[in-house]
């Protein structure tokens, strides 16, 4: 890791990265396109050692509370962070100063500040965000090699479940020829089911592939599905947009179970439910009693 001090940490979306690179090794992470001009190499990841400063001050200047979000380009909770707490640290600020917060992590880690973000749900709004990919534990560890299985991430759901914690399931992504299969998915969906997710976001049966996470994925597939990088050249080419030949019917899978489940699934639904900021009844009267 280096560690920088940071000009600015609060996006225009209200979006936070402490961290940027990441060690969790999962083959098809895009965050390791050319396209967001890292200058460093992913693995020797950059810590904001000023982030819960930043934040603080960033937030002392808004107006209105909202939700501050997390985890879209880099997990807020990578094996670093069990020693420097710098999402902890965030988090004691969102708390603070009332504002609600979305984190998308693959990472159990997670349960060592539930004590926090159940402090913030019950004044605000907390949703946790984690991604599944594979129900088969033996693949994930090849898809994942470095976060935490696809089981106790299931797990993590379901303390969020207990603590009235809401939480949202990525589906993605599904890689043709390798778990882009009917049991898989209904697999994932039998977890997503027990947890009482409220909503799973899928773009779509496949993966995204750029200039840097293209020839980290068929090195990774070189290593450990011979002959099946070839297989992807012939059928997709260079394209960005990489679609399972299966994914018609495996959305319908998806669609269906959603709809029986009253799950949400229409992705516009799930970004507007992850923005939308909410105080409790409690902290309304709280600020009444203040005017």
């Amino acid at each position: 890791m280096h560690i920088v001090n940071a000009k600015g940490i609060l996006s225009a979306q209200n979006g936070i990265n402490i961290y940027r690179g990441c060690s969790h090794g999962c083959i098809y992470c895009d965050s390791r396109s050319k396209c967001y001009q890292m200058s460093h190499s992913f693995e020797d990841i950059e810590v904001k050692a000023n982030a819960a400063q930043l934040l603080e001050n960033a937030l002392k200047r808004k107006r209105k509370p909202c939700m501050i979000g997390t985890g879209a380009m880099s997990d807020p909770y990578i094996p670093l962070e069990k020693n420097l707490c710098n999402m902890r640290k965030c988090l004691e600020i969102i708390d603070k100063y009332g504002f609600g917060v979305s984190i998308h992590t693959k990472s159990n880690l997670i349960l060592r500040d539930l004590d926090l973000l159940k402090r913030i749900n019950q004044k605000t709004k907390v949703v946790v965000q984690i991604t599944l990919t594979t129900y088969n534990e033996k693949l994930c560890k090849i898809l994942e090699p470095n976060v935490s299985t696809s089981y106790e991430r299931f797990k993590v759901l379901e303390i969020m479940r207990d603590n009235c914690i809401p939480t949202i399931v990525w589906l993605d992504p599904i890689l043709p020829f390798i778990n882009d299969t009917e049991e898989n998915i209904r697999g994932i969906l039998s977890y997503c089911e027990k947890a009482k997710v409220r909503g799973i976001m899928c773009f779509g049966m496949g993966l995204t592939l750029r200039t840097g996470n293209r020839e980290y994925f068929y090195k990774k597939l070189d290593e450990h599905f011979p002959n099946l990088k070839e297989k992807y050249i012939q059928k997709y080419g260079n394209r960005y947009e990489v679609t399972s030949s299966k994914n018609k019917e495996l959305m319908q899978i998806l669609i269906s179970f959603c709809r029986k489940l009253g799950i949400m699934y229409n992705i516009d639904e799930i970004f507007s439910y992850l923005s939308e900021f909410k105080q409790s009844e409690n902290e309304q009267l709280n600020f009444f009693d203040m005017l």
